[in-house]
């Protein structure tokens, strides 16, 4: 299987599981943009107490 069809196979999974269940890729998306939130302010903590 080329990369032409992982692409294909991948986006075609995220459309049936929006439809399938909407509430369930709402949270998805949620929980992920919460961790990279979560993410982003450890890693401005970390380099504000790097001292100069």
């Amino acid at each position: 299987m080329n990369k032409k069809h992982l692409k294909m196979a991948g986006i075609a999974f995220a459309a049936w599981y929006i439809i399938s269940t909407p509430k369930g890729a709402a949270n998805l998306v949620h929980n992920a943009l919460s961790g990279l939130g979560s993410a982003a302010e450890s890693f401005s903590q970390f380099m504000s107490a790097i001292p100069n």
